[in-house]
Protein backbone atom coordinates (compact mmCIF):
# COMPACT_ATOMS: atom_id res chain seq x y z
CA UNK A 1 0.00 0.00 0.00
CA UNK A 2 2.69 2.18 0.95
CA UNK A 3 5.02 1.52 -1.90
CA UNK A 4 2.41 2.17 -4.41
CA UNK A 5 1.05 5.28 -2.95
CA UNK A 6 5.32 6.42 -3.40
CA UNK A 7 4.78 5.32 -6.69
CA UNK A 8 1.73 7.40 -7.11
CA UNK A 9 3.31 10.83 -5.74
CA UNK A 10 6.20 10.32 -7.96
CA UNK A 11 10.06 10.09 -7.38
CA UNK A 12 10.66 13.52 -7.41
CA UNK A 13 8.10 14.71 -5.23
CA UNK A 14 9.03 13.30 -1.70
CA UNK A 15 9.93 15.39 0.92
CA UNK A 16 13.85 14.17 1.04
CA UNK A 17 14.08 15.04 -2.73
CA UNK A 18 12.53 18.13 -2.41
CA UNK A 19 14.63 19.54 0.60
CA UNK A 20 17.60 17.63 -1.04
CA UNK A 21 16.90 19.58 -4.37
CA UNK A 22 17.02 23.01 -2.88
CA UNK A 23 20.17 22.31 -0.32
CA UNK A 24 22.13 21.43 -3.74
CA UNK A 25 20.51 24.56 -5.08
CA UNK A 26 21.81 26.69 -2.82
CA UNK A 27 25.21 25.03 -2.50
CA UNK A 28 25.80 26.18 -6.60
CA UNK A 29 24.74 29.49 -5.47
CA UNK A 30 27.19 30.06 -2.61
CA UNK A 31 30.20 28.37 -4.56
CA UNK A 32 29.28 30.70 -7.36
CA UNK A 33 29.52 33.66 -4.58
CA UNK A 34 32.00 32.18 -3.04
CA UNK A 35 34.38 31.67 -6.57
CA UNK A 36 33.55 35.28 -7.30
CA UNK A 37 34.53 36.73 -3.72
CA UNK A 38 38.13 34.69 -4.33
CA UNK A 39 38.79 35.85 -8.07
CA UNK A 40 38.21 39.49 -6.64
CA UNK A 41 39.98 39.45 -3.76
CA UNK A 42 43.30 37.19 -5.96
CA UNK A 43 42.48 40.40 -8.46
CA UNK A 44 42.87 42.94 -5.61
CA UNK A 45 45.71 41.56 -4.11
CA UNK A 46 47.27 41.10 -7.06
CA UNK A 47 47.55 44.73 -8.42
CA UNK A 48 48.33 45.87 -4.50
CA UNK A 49 51.25 43.53 -4.45
CA UNK A 50 52.26 44.84 -8.22
CA UNK A 51 51.91 48.74 -6.99
CA UNK A 52 54.02 47.94 -4.20
CA UNK A 53 56.69 45.74 -6.61
CA UNK A 54 57.31 48.37 -9.13
CA UNK A 55 56.40 51.83 -6.70
CA UNK A 56 59.62 53.60 -7.63
CA UNK A 57 59.54 52.46 -12.17
CA UNK A 58 58.22 56.00 -12.59
CA UNK A 59 60.94 57.94 -10.12
CA UNK A 60 63.23 55.56 -12.24
CA UNK A 61 62.48 56.94 -15.22
CA UNK A 62 62.10 60.47 -14.57
CA UNK A 63 65.90 60.49 -12.78
CA UNK A 64 67.13 58.97 -15.69
CA UNK A 65 65.47 61.23 -18.82
CA UNK A 66 65.46 65.01 -19.55
CA UNK A 67 61.33 65.01 -20.58
CA UNK A 68 61.56 69.14 -21.12
CA UNK A 69 63.77 71.32 -22.80
CA UNK A 70 63.04 75.14 -22.07
CA UNK A 71 59.69 74.58 -20.65
CA UNK A 72 58.64 72.62 -23.43
CA UNK A 73 58.14 68.07 -24.03
CA UNK A 74 61.02 66.74 -26.25
CA UNK A 75 59.01 64.59 -28.59
CA UNK A 76 61.81 63.22 -30.34
CA UNK A 77 63.61 61.81 -27.34
CA UNK A 78 60.60 61.46 -25.71
CA UNK A 79 59.62 58.42 -28.30
CA UNK A 80 62.13 56.61 -28.05
CA UNK A 81 63.04 57.18 -23.94
CA UNK A 82 59.18 55.64 -24.09
CA UNK A 83 60.13 53.16 -26.97
CA UNK A 84 63.14 51.66 -24.75
CA UNK A 85 61.01 51.73 -21.45
CA UNK A 86 58.13 49.53 -23.21
CA UNK A 87 60.68 47.07 -24.93
CA UNK A 88 62.05 46.42 -21.47
CA UNK A 89 58.62 46.24 -19.64
CA UNK A 90 55.67 45.66 -22.24
CA UNK A 91 53.02 45.26 -19.24
CA UNK A 92 53.39 48.95 -18.43
CA UNK A 93 51.93 52.15 -19.88
CA UNK A 94 53.86 55.30 -19.62
CA UNK A 95 52.04 59.12 -19.65
CA UNK A 96 53.61 62.54 -19.71
CA UNK A 97 51.67 65.01 -17.60
CA UNK A 98 51.97 68.62 -17.34
CA UNK A 99 51.79 70.14 -13.61
CA UNK A 100 47.83 70.21 -14.51
CA UNK A 101 47.60 66.52 -15.06
CA UNK A 102 46.97 67.20 -19.08
CA UNK A 103 48.83 64.95 -21.26
CA UNK A 104 51.15 65.64 -22.76
CA UNK A 105 52.63 62.64 -24.86
CA UNK A 106 52.19 59.04 -24.12
CA UNK A 107 53.65 55.54 -25.34
CA UNK A 108 51.19 52.59 -25.27
CA UNK A 109 49.81 50.19 -27.75
CA UNK A 110 47.17 50.90 -30.90
CA UNK A 111 47.77 55.15 -29.43
CA UNK A 112 44.03 54.94 -28.36
CA UNK A 113 43.70 57.30 -25.72
CA UNK A 114 39.97 58.81 -24.44
CA UNK A 115 41.14 60.92 -21.60
CA UNK A 116 42.92 64.08 -22.00
CA UNK A 117 43.64 64.99 -18.10
CA UNK A 118 44.37 62.45 -15.78
CA UNK A 119 43.22 63.74 -11.96
CA UNK A 120 46.00 65.02 -9.54
CA UNK A 121 44.11 63.71 -6.41
CA UNK A 122 45.56 60.42 -6.74
CA UNK A 123 48.62 61.01 -8.12
CA UNK A 124 49.64 63.69 -4.75
CA UNK A 125 48.24 60.54 -2.32
CA UNK A 126 50.85 57.96 -3.89
CA UNK A 127 53.46 61.03 -4.21
CA UNK A 128 52.60 61.38 -0.27
CA UNK A 129 52.25 57.97 0.87
CA UNK A 130 54.31 56.05 -1.42
CA UNK A 131 52.85 52.34 -1.75
CA UNK A 132 51.81 52.16 2.28
CA UNK A 133 48.21 52.86 1.15
CA UNK A 134 46.56 51.05 -2.04
CA UNK A 135 45.48 53.75 -4.37
CA UNK A 136 43.96 53.35 -7.85
CA UNK A 137 43.39 56.00 -10.32
CA UNK A 138 42.30 56.44 -14.13
CA UNK A 139 43.25 54.40 -17.30
CA UNK A 140 43.29 57.07 -20.06
CA UNK A 141 42.55 54.13 -22.61
CA UNK A 142 38.95 53.55 -20.96
CA UNK A 143 37.54 56.25 -18.47
CA UNK A 144 35.51 54.07 -16.72
CA UNK A 145 38.33 51.56 -15.40
CA UNK A 146 40.85 52.52 -12.79
CA UNK A 147 44.46 50.70 -12.23
CA UNK A 148 47.69 50.60 -10.10
CA UNK A 149 49.94 53.07 -11.42
CA UNK A 150 53.60 54.66 -10.05
CA UNK A 151 54.08 58.93 -10.02
CA UNK A 152 56.90 61.11 -10.02
CA UNK A 153 57.48 64.35 -10.52
CA UNK A 154 59.16 65.81 -13.55
CA UNK A 155 61.92 68.55 -12.98
CA UNK A 156 63.74 70.65 -15.46
CA UNK A 157 66.25 71.99 -13.29
CA UNK A 158 64.65 72.82 -10.42
CA UNK A 159 61.45 73.77 -11.66
CA UNK A 160 58.64 71.44 -11.84
CA UNK A 161 57.38 70.83 -15.25
CA UNK A 162 55.22 67.91 -14.84
CA UNK A 163 54.62 63.95 -13.95
CA UNK A 164 55.71 60.78 -15.11
CA UNK A 165 52.40 58.84 -14.50
CA UNK A 166 52.87 54.79 -15.29
CA UNK A 167 50.17 52.57 -15.33
CA UNK A 168 51.32 49.47 -14.11
CA UNK A 169 48.68 46.63 -16.16
CA UNK A 170 48.58 47.88 -19.14
CA UNK A 171 46.14 46.84 -22.28
CA UNK A 172 48.77 44.12 -23.69
CA UNK A 173 49.46 42.64 -19.81
CA UNK A 174 45.53 42.89 -19.13
CA UNK A 175 45.13 40.78 -22.04
CA UNK A 176 47.34 38.10 -21.09
CA UNK A 177 46.39 38.06 -17.73
CA UNK A 178 42.74 37.95 -18.61
CA UNK A 179 43.54 34.70 -20.50
CA UNK A 180 45.61 33.43 -18.06
CA UNK A 181 43.88 34.15 -14.78
CA UNK A 182 40.23 32.98 -16.47
CA UNK A 183 42.09 30.11 -17.62
CA UNK A 184 43.47 29.61 -13.86
CA UNK A 185 39.78 30.53 -12.02
CA UNK A 186 37.96 28.28 -14.75
CA UNK A 187 40.54 25.32 -13.65
CA UNK A 188 40.29 26.53 -9.87
CA UNK A 189 36.56 26.87 -10.05
CA UNK A 190 35.41 23.22 -12.16
CA UNK A 191 37.70 21.85 -9.14
CA UNK A 192 36.50 23.60 -6.20
CA UNK A 193 33.16 23.34 -6.82
CA UNK A 194 33.60 19.76 -7.77
CA UNK A 195 35.03 18.88 -4.62
CA UNK A 196 32.54 21.01 -2.74
CA UNK A 197 29.50 19.71 -4.33
CA UNK A 198 30.37 16.55 -4.39
CA UNK A 199 31.36 16.04 -0.51
CA UNK A 200 28.03 18.07 0.16
CA UNK A 201 25.97 15.92 -1.53
CA UNK A 202 27.20 13.03 0.39
CA UNK A 203 27.00 14.80 3.63
CA UNK A 204 23.30 16.44 3.03
CA UNK A 205 21.70 13.16 1.66
CA UNK A 206 23.07 11.02 4.86
CA UNK A 207 21.86 13.64 6.88
CA UNK A 208 18.46 14.11 5.02
CA UNK A 209 17.83 10.37 5.54
CA UNK A 210 18.74 10.44 9.11
CA UNK A 211 16.16 13.47 8.97
CA UNK A 212 13.50 12.25 6.83
CA UNK A 213 13.61 8.99 8.36
CA UNK A 214 11.84 10.19 11.39
CA UNK A 215 9.18 11.83 8.97
CA UNK A 216 8.54 8.81 7.03
CA UNK A 217 7.60 6.58 9.81
CA UNK A 218 5.42 9.52 11.02
CA UNK A 219 4.00 9.55 7.80
CA UNK A 220 3.35 5.39 7.83
CA UNK A 221 1.98 5.29 11.34
CA UNK A 222 -0.82 8.58 10.12
CA UNK A 223 -1.88 6.24 7.33
CA UNK A 224 -2.08 3.69 9.13
CA UNK A 225 -4.96 4.98 11.69
CA UNK A 226 -6.31 6.35 8.47
CA UNK A 227 -6.73 2.70 7.33
CA UNK A 228 -8.54 1.96 10.35
CA UNK A 229 -5.56 0.68 13.03
CA UNK A 230 -7.02 2.75 15.69
CA UNK A 231 -4.30 1.58 17.93
CA UNK A 232 -1.34 3.17 15.60
CA UNK A 233 0.66 5.88 17.76
CA UNK A 234 3.47 7.46 16.94
CA UNK A 235 6.41 6.05 19.28
CA UNK A 236 8.76 8.87 19.03
CA UNK A 237 11.03 10.35 22.21
CA UNK A 238 12.92 13.03 20.44
CA UNK A 239 11.89 16.51 21.69
CA UNK A 240 11.64 19.79 18.93
CA UNK A 241 8.83 20.48 16.91
CA UNK A 242 8.72 16.22 15.19
CA UNK A 243 8.09 15.04 19.34
CA UNK A 244 5.59 17.81 20.05
CA UNK A 245 3.54 16.51 16.35
CA UNK A 246 4.26 13.57 17.75
CA UNK A 247 2.80 13.86 21.24
CA UNK A 248 -0.05 15.82 19.51
CA UNK A 249 -1.10 13.09 17.18
CA UNK A 250 -1.24 10.65 19.97
CA UNK A 251 -3.07 12.81 21.77
CA UNK A 252 -5.51 13.51 18.88
CA UNK A 253 -5.83 10.10 18.03
CA UNK A 254 -6.38 9.06 21.84
CA UNK A 255 -9.76 11.57 21.43
CA UNK A 256 -11.23 10.10 18.25
CA UNK A 257 -10.63 6.73 19.61
CA UNK A 258 -12.37 7.69 22.84
CA UNK A 259 -14.88 9.75 21.31
CA UNK A 260 -15.46 7.01 18.75
CA UNK A 261 -16.22 4.85 21.70
CA UNK A 262 -18.52 7.00 22.97
CA UNK A 263 -20.39 6.65 19.95
CA UNK A 264 -20.38 3.30 20.13
CA UNK A 265 -21.97 3.52 23.54
CA UNK A 266 -24.26 6.17 22.97
CA UNK A 267 -25.61 4.40 19.88
CA UNK A 268 -26.07 1.15 21.94
CA UNK A 269 -27.60 3.80 24.40
CA UNK A 270 -30.41 4.78 22.05
CA UNK A 271 -30.67 1.00 21.10
CA UNK A 272 -31.79 -0.16 24.43
CA UNK A 273 -33.57 2.98 24.58
CA UNK A 274 -36.16 2.38 21.96
CA UNK A 275 -36.45 -1.22 23.04
CA UNK A 276 -37.30 -0.09 26.40
CA UNK A 277 -39.51 2.95 24.90
CA UNK A 278 -41.62 0.65 22.78
CA UNK A 279 -41.73 -2.21 25.37
CA UNK A 280 -43.02 0.69 27.87
CA UNK A 281 -45.11 2.77 25.33
CA UNK A 282 -46.75 -0.96 24.24
CA UNK A 283 -48.04 -1.57 27.60
CA UNK A 284 -49.87 1.51 28.53
CA UNK A 285 -51.22 1.99 24.65
CA UNK A 286 -52.11 -1.82 24.71
CA UNK A 287 -54.30 -1.11 28.09
CA UNK A 288 -55.84 1.84 26.58
CA UNK A 289 -56.83 0.11 23.36
CA UNK A 290 -57.85 -3.40 25.14
CA UNK A 291 -60.44 -1.63 27.70
CA UNK A 292 -61.86 0.66 24.67
CA UNK A 293 -62.46 -2.23 22.73
CA UNK A 294 -64.12 -4.37 24.93
CA UNK A 295 -66.20 -1.22 25.81
CA UNK A 296 -67.50 -0.77 22.71
CA UNK A 297 -68.21 -4.42 22.35
CA UNK A 298 -69.76 -5.38 25.17
CA UNK A 299 -71.51 -1.55 26.15
CA UNK A 300 -75.05 -2.93 26.13
CA UNK A 301 -73.94 -5.63 28.24
CA UNK A 302 -71.30 -3.65 30.95
CA UNK A 303 -72.88 -2.53 34.47
CA UNK A 304 -72.38 1.29 35.08
CA UNK A 305 -69.70 0.31 37.99
CA UNK A 306 -67.41 -1.92 35.32
CA UNK A 307 -67.16 1.27 32.76
CA UNK A 308 -65.76 3.07 35.74
CA UNK A 309 -63.36 0.82 36.44
CA UNK A 310 -62.60 0.22 33.01
CA UNK A 311 -62.52 4.27 32.56
CA UNK A 312 -60.36 4.69 35.53
CA UNK A 313 -57.60 2.20 34.24
CA UNK A 314 -57.34 4.18 30.88
CA UNK A 315 -57.10 6.89 32.40
CA UNK A 316 -54.18 5.71 34.84
CA UNK A 317 -52.38 4.07 31.76
CA UNK A 318 -52.85 7.75 29.88
CA UNK A 319 -51.39 9.28 32.78
CA UNK A 320 -48.62 6.77 32.97
CA UNK A 321 -48.20 7.49 29.52
CA UNK A 322 -48.20 11.36 29.58
CA UNK A 323 -45.59 11.09 32.51
CA UNK A 324 -43.29 8.77 30.68
CA UNK A 325 -43.15 11.31 27.20
CA UNK A 326 -42.80 13.94 29.79
CA UNK A 327 -39.64 12.61 31.43
CA UNK A 328 -38.07 11.59 27.60
CA UNK A 329 -38.63 15.21 26.97
CA UNK A 330 -37.49 16.60 30.12
CA UNK A 331 -34.65 14.35 29.79
CA UNK A 332 -33.71 15.70 25.87
CA UNK A 333 -33.62 18.82 26.53
CA UNK A 334 -31.45 18.24 29.78
CA UNK A 335 -29.02 16.68 27.42
CA UNK A 336 -28.80 18.73 24.80
CA UNK A 337 -28.29 21.56 27.56
CA UNK A 338 -31.21 23.74 26.00
CA UNK A 339 -32.53 24.20 29.99
CA UNK A 340 -30.40 26.81 31.85
CA UNK A 341 -31.35 27.30 35.95
CA UNK A 342 -32.97 30.35 37.08
CA UNK A 343 -31.64 31.01 39.96
CA UNK A 344 -33.30 32.56 42.79
CA UNK A 345 -33.61 32.55 46.62
CA UNK A 346 -36.23 30.39 48.28
CA UNK A 347 -37.03 28.62 51.26
CA UNK A 348 -36.33 24.85 50.72
CA UNK A 349 -38.12 23.96 53.79
CA UNK A 350 -41.76 24.82 52.55
CA UNK A 351 -40.89 23.66 49.26
CA UNK A 352 -40.14 19.88 50.97
CA UNK A 353 -43.33 20.70 53.51
CA UNK A 354 -45.52 21.00 49.77
CA UNK A 355 -43.93 18.04 48.15
CA UNK A 356 -44.97 15.81 51.52
CA UNK A 357 -48.61 17.07 51.08
CA UNK A 358 -48.68 16.27 47.55
CA UNK A 359 -47.48 12.73 48.23
CA UNK A 360 -49.11 12.13 51.44
CA UNK A 361 -52.42 10.33 49.89
CA UNK A 362 -50.18 8.05 47.59
CA UNK A 363 -48.15 6.90 50.85
CA UNK A 364 -50.86 6.43 53.15
CA UNK A 365 -52.09 3.62 50.22
CA UNK A 366 -49.15 1.43 50.78
CA UNK A 367 -49.31 2.56 54.28
CA UNK A 368 -46.13 4.32 53.96
CA UNK A 369 -45.02 6.77 56.92
CA UNK A 370 -43.80 10.04 55.07
CA UNK A 371 -42.33 12.02 57.52
CA UNK A 372 -40.57 15.54 57.24
CA UNK A 373 -37.30 16.16 59.70
CA UNK A 374 -35.93 20.32 59.66
CA UNK A 375 -35.23 23.03 61.81
CA UNK A 376 -37.39 26.00 61.77
CA UNK A 377 -34.72 28.52 61.21
CA UNK A 378 -33.18 27.27 58.33
CA UNK A 379 -31.72 30.06 55.69
CA UNK A 380 -32.64 30.69 52.31
CA UNK A 381 -30.78 28.35 49.71
CA UNK A 382 -30.62 29.57 45.86
CA UNK A 383 -31.35 27.45 42.87
CA UNK A 384 -34.39 27.05 40.20
CA UNK A 385 -37.44 26.54 42.33
CA UNK A 386 -38.59 24.16 39.94
CA UNK A 387 -35.90 21.89 39.10
CA UNK A 388 -35.42 21.43 42.80
CA UNK A 389 -39.24 20.33 42.81
CA UNK A 390 -38.54 18.36 40.29
CA UNK A 391 -35.36 16.24 42.02
CA UNK A 392 -36.94 16.15 45.51
CA UNK A 393 -40.58 14.81 43.79
CA UNK A 394 -38.27 12.30 41.55
CA UNK A 395 -36.18 10.82 44.52
CA UNK A 396 -39.83 10.79 46.71
CA UNK A 397 -41.47 8.36 43.67
CA UNK A 398 -38.40 6.46 43.48
CA UNK A 399 -38.25 6.05 47.18
CA UNK A 400 -41.90 5.08 47.33
CA UNK A 401 -42.24 3.05 44.57
CA UNK A 402 -39.35 0.80 46.17
CA UNK A 403 -40.50 0.72 50.29
CA UNK A 404 -43.15 -1.91 51.53
CA UNK A 405 -45.94 -1.05 52.91
CA UNK A 406 -45.53 -0.62 56.19
CA UNK A 407 -42.29 0.96 55.51
CA UNK A 408 -40.91 4.50 56.01
CA UNK A 409 -39.55 7.62 53.91
CA UNK A 410 -37.71 10.55 55.26
CA UNK A 411 -37.05 13.96 54.02
CA UNK A 412 -34.29 15.66 56.05
CA UNK A 413 -32.69 19.00 56.05
CA UNK A 414 -29.49 19.52 57.60
CA UNK A 415 -27.80 22.70 57.48
CA UNK A 416 -23.85 22.31 56.89
CA UNK A 417 -22.03 25.57 56.88
CA UNK A 418 -22.97 27.36 53.94
CA UNK A 419 -24.79 24.24 52.48
CA UNK A 420 -27.91 22.91 53.28
CA UNK A 421 -27.62 19.28 53.36
CA UNK A 422 -31.18 17.33 51.26
CA UNK A 423 -31.60 13.31 52.43
CA UNK A 424 -34.41 11.18 50.64
CA UNK A 425 -34.22 8.12 53.16
CA UNK A 426 -36.23 5.11 52.98
CA UNK A 427 -36.84 1.39 54.48
CA UNK A 428 -36.85 -0.29 50.83
CA UNK A 429 -34.28 -3.42 50.14
CA UNK A 430 -31.77 -1.36 49.34
CA UNK A 431 -29.91 -1.59 45.83
CA UNK A 432 -27.35 -4.28 45.29
CA UNK A 433 -23.74 -3.46 45.36
CA UNK A 434 -23.65 -4.65 41.34
CA UNK A 435 -26.53 -2.25 40.25
CA UNK A 436 -25.20 0.79 42.87
CA UNK A 437 -22.83 2.35 40.61
CA UNK A 438 -25.09 2.04 37.50
CA UNK A 439 -28.48 3.61 38.74
CA UNK A 440 -27.81 7.17 37.05
CA UNK A 441 -27.20 5.82 33.86
CA UNK A 442 -29.32 6.93 31.18
CA UNK A 443 -31.88 4.69 30.14
CA UNK A 444 -30.92 2.51 33.19
CA UNK A 445 -33.41 0.50 34.99
CA UNK A 446 -33.41 0.46 38.56
CA UNK A 447 -32.97 -3.08 40.22
CA UNK A 448 -33.94 -3.36 43.66
CA UNK A 449 -33.06 -6.70 45.01
CA UNK A 450 -34.48 -8.04 41.72
CA UNK A 451 -38.12 -5.66 41.37
CA UNK A 452 -38.26 -5.08 37.95
CA UNK A 453 -41.54 -5.49 37.33
CA UNK A 454 -43.35 -2.53 35.93
CA UNK A 455 -40.46 -0.17 37.37
CA UNK A 456 -40.39 1.41 33.56
CA UNK A 457 -36.87 3.62 32.03
CA UNK A 458 -35.75 4.65 35.29
CA UNK A 459 -35.46 8.05 33.96
CA UNK A 460 -36.40 9.68 37.06
CA UNK A 461 -33.08 9.49 38.84
CA UNK A 462 -31.24 10.32 35.39
CA UNK A 463 -33.43 13.71 35.59
CA UNK A 464 -32.27 13.96 38.89
CA UNK A 465 -28.43 13.91 38.19
CA UNK A 466 -28.77 16.20 34.92
CA UNK A 467 -30.32 18.64 36.68
CA UNK A 468 -27.91 18.54 40.00
CA UNK A 469 -25.54 19.09 37.05
CA UNK A 470 -26.03 22.02 34.98
CA UNK A 471 -26.54 23.26 39.14
CA UNK A 472 -22.47 21.80 39.94
CA UNK A 473 -24.00 19.96 42.52
CA UNK A 474 -23.41 16.75 43.28
CA UNK A 475 -25.75 13.92 44.48
CA UNK A 476 -24.61 10.37 46.57
CA UNK A 477 -25.98 7.51 47.57
CA UNK A 478 -25.75 5.27 50.77
CA UNK A 479 -27.14 1.47 50.17
CA UNK A 480 -27.93 -1.48 52.27
CA UNK A 481 -29.29 -4.36 51.24
CA UNK A 482 -32.79 -5.29 53.36
CA UNK A 483 -32.39 -1.97 55.47
CA UNK A 484 -32.77 0.86 52.88
CA UNK A 485 -31.54 3.61 50.97
CA UNK A 486 -30.29 7.77 51.30
CA UNK A 487 -29.60 9.61 48.72
CA UNK A 488 -28.05 13.13 49.67
CA UNK A 489 -26.81 16.52 47.98
CA UNK A 490 -25.99 20.27 49.33
CA UNK A 491 -27.78 23.32 48.02
CA UNK A 492 -25.73 26.35 48.39
CA UNK A 493 -27.32 29.49 50.90
CA UNK A 494 -28.47 32.50 49.24
CA UNK A 495 -25.48 34.79 51.17
CA UNK A 496 -22.85 32.45 49.96
CA UNK A 497 -23.98 31.55 46.24
CA UNK A 498 -22.48 34.14 44.16
CA UNK A 499 -19.58 32.33 43.27
CA UNK A 500 -22.09 29.31 42.40
CA UNK A 501 -24.19 31.64 40.34
CA UNK A 502 -20.95 32.77 37.86
CA UNK A 503 -20.13 29.26 37.59
CA UNK A 504 -23.79 28.22 36.51
CA UNK A 505 -23.94 31.35 34.56
CA UNK A 506 -20.64 30.53 32.43
CA UNK A 507 -21.67 26.84 32.07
Amino acid sequence: MEKSKQKKYGFFSSLYWKIAAVFLFALIIISVVYLYIAAFTAEMYFQEASQRLNEEVAQHIAEENQFFVNGKANQEALKNIFHNIMVINPSIEVYLLNTEGKILTYFAPNKEIKLDYVPLGPINEFLETGASSFVMSVDPKNEHIEKTFSAAKVYEGDVHRGYIYVILGGEEFENAASFVVGSYILRLGVRSMAITLIAAALFSLIALGFITKNLRNILSVVRRFKDGDLNARIKFKSKGELGEFADSFNEMADTIVKNIDEIKTMDNLRRELVANVSHDLRTPLATIQGYIETILIKSDTLSDDDKNTYMKTILNSTERLKTLVSELFELSKLEASETKPNLEPFSIAEIVQDIQQKNKVIAEKKDIELSVDFPYNLPLVCADIRMMEKVIQNLLDNAIKFTSENGKVLIRLKPQGDMILLEVEDSGQGINNEALPHIFDRYQRNDRSGQLENVGLGLGLAIVKRILEVHNLDIKVRSVESKGTIFSFQIPVYESSNAIKEEVHHN
